[in-house]
């Protein structure tokens, strides 16, 4: 395992002692706080106690409006529309998410999810015709769209509307569309600019239920709970691993609560199939929920997710449950084989650490899971990574990550002689190109790797949240950090640091687990560190943890789970 670089957060001590008194926690709460951005007494309430109340106005979006009028135009001519997704969890809750509630209020409503292999990311040609030709008058794209400038003129030619509903970056020029709604679009005056792309879907239904409810559309007791559609809501904030504060988090602070609750049939029975039988947090979300919703897309059609989401038979949904399940399985499998043979060609070929990248072909790799590959050997190798998959039409497409540091899409973009086509983002992105010119683009985005990281950001840092004294650390302090909950991107679990510790008792666990007791400060504690079973105890050391509570027969006690152990600094 690589060893990290510490950063431990800081903050002025008066100001975390006023900041402790007004919102009524501890000291060290407040530190954390404070030092994630959330440093006035408003903000601290709403952090600590979110809100629906407190939900932007979603017609501060640009294009909201008119996204509002074509859509109630539609409904009220009796028109149908056409939901086209994304095929990953964000695209597939927000077509769900559109679907159901459009049928529900009287808009006839079908929906398009593009197979990556075949029709490939976002808005095409040929699916549109389709689409067209079933009858659809009103195209609402989901999750993809923003830089669809020749599809978006093709449905003008053709006399289709087209609503883009998105939230990845916009290019230099925007689609021409009836309604065009993404936070991140010039002149948007919306404040939250981190939604996903199920959340800019949300945003049109809490708009449209207003128009609807002022033009009389509602009685008393048929008018939609939009509440009933957080689920939904956040299992594609989620999965798409956006910052989960502002809105994201109130998102998935009540949505995590409607998972829990949730009497949508196709929730029910993949949390069966997940083995979530209790309490729904984001790491289930993310680890379990999600990934068996994206596998029948990477492995081949994204369809049956939506499907489950949809359906409201009990039975159909177990079978269709069963079926993710299996293609996760199979999903994992494919992975696993291909991280053993990326990680065999990075250290037999020498590439770790030579190099400040890492590109890698091959023609037995599966395209749909290159992109999960690329992030796991970016995490073990702290290289930004790209994996490319060759097809038998002799096509080749790659899918990369990133380290902070070393922005992606700008480096794709000082290899675009090498490129057929690219995008993406800071973090992660997508390539296509002729096999023949691999070779030519791995040695430019080297060249490029090697202009923008130094030596430090070839070392991944460990944040730490702050240091603490071992009399601080009990079960008071974990109950209370679970106030921060839900923990994700953007809002990760509180990592705290404690120095001067020594091993009173040390033994192994489980799969390459080390098992702790360890003595700081005249108290003792018991700890856990996961797959480090090799890490050096001896001496004193400074350890990076979580404190948490752990249960066992019946009795709660805290645990503290080691993130990273070091020799103690002087």
């Amino acid at each position: 395992m690589m060893q990290k670089k510490w950063h431990i957060k800081t903050a002025p001590d008066s100001e975390v002692e006023a900041f402790s008194r007004t919102l009524g926690v501890s000291s060290i709460v407040a530190r954390i706080l404070i030092s994630r951005g959330v440093d006035t007494a408003p903000d601290g309430k709403l952090f600590l106690a979110p809100a629906l109340s407190a939900m932007l106005d979603p017609y501060l979006l640009k294009g909201m409006q008119a996204a509002v009028d074509r859509v109630l135009q539609a409904q009220k001519a009796g028109e149908t529309a056409c939901i086209y997704g994304d095929y990953d969890v964000d695209g597939i809750s927000g077509t769900a998410l559109l679907v159901s509630f459009l049928r529900q209020v009287g808009l006839g409503c079908t929906y398009f999810i593009p197979n990556r292999f075949d029709d490939g990311y976002g808005l095409n040609e040929e699916a549109l015709q389709q689409i067209i030709d079933s009858g659809a008058t009103l195209v609402i794209s989901v999750d993809c769209g923003i830089t669809s400038i020749k599809e978006a003129a093709f449905c003008r030619k053709v006399g289709v509307d087209l609503i883009i509903l998105d939230h990845h970056t916009p290019g230099e020029y925007l689609p021409e569309a009836a309604a065009v709604v993404n936070p991140l679009q010039s002149g948007c005056d919306y404040p939250f600019k981190m939604l996903a792309g199920v959340g800019v879907a949300f945003n049109l239904l809490v708009a449209l239920r207003s128009r609807m409810r002022q033009e009389g559309f509602f009685s008393a007791e048929d008018e939609p709970d939009l509440r009933e559609w957080l689920d939904l809501v956040a299992l594609g904030t989620i999965a798409d691993v956006v910052p989960l504060v502002g809105q994201n988090r109130m998102y998935a602070f009540f949505g995590l609560q409607k998972l829990e609750s949730s009497r949508r049939p196709g929730i029910v029975a993949l949390k069966k199939v997940a083995g979530i039988t209790d309490a729904v947090t984001c790491g289930q979300v993310g680890f379990r929920l999600a990934p068996r919703l994206n596998a029948a897309g990477r492995m081949e059609s994204a369809v049956p997710g939506v499907e489950l989401l949809l359906s409201t038979s009990a039975e159909e949904c177990r079978i269709i449950a069963d079926e993710l399940d299996a293609a996760n399985a199979e999903r994992q499998e494919v992975e696993r084989s291909i991280l053993e043979k990326a990680a065999v060609m990075v250290d037999g070929g020498g590439l770790y650490p030579a190099c400040k990248s890492i590109v890698l072909a091959s023609r037995d790799w599966h395209q749909g899971v290159i992109g999960i590959v690329a992030s796991r050997l970016a995490e073990r190798y702290h290289r930004p990574t790209i994996l490319i998959a060759i097809d038998e039409h002799d096509c080749a497409k790659g899918s990369g990550r990133s380290i902070p540091g070393f922005h992606l899409l700008e480096a794709l973009t000082e290899c675009a002689e090498h490129l057929e086509r690219f995008g993406g983002h800071r973090y992660a992105a997508g390539i296509g190109l002729k096999p023949d010119y691999i070779d030519g683009f791995t040695a430019a985005f080297e060249t490029v790797a090697h202009k923008v990281l130094g030596d430090s950001e070839l070392v991944p840092i460990l944040d730490i949240d702050g240091e603490v004294r071992p009399a601080e650390v009990d079960i008071a302090l974990a109950h209370e950090l679970k106030c921060m909950e839900p923990f994700g991107a953007g809002n990760p679990e509180p990592v705290l640091m404690m120095r001067r510790a020594t091993v009173v008792d040390r033994r192994i666990v489980g799969d390459g687990h080390l098992k702790l007791r360890l003595s700081a400060g005249g108290q003792v504690f018991d700890a856990i560190a996961f797959r480090q079973a090799e890490c050096p105890t001896d001496g004193m050391l400074d350890i990076a943890f979580i404190p948490e509570c752990n249960r066992w027969n019946n009795r709660i006690t805290l645990q503290l789970r080691i993130k990273e152990i070091r020799k103690a600094e002087a």
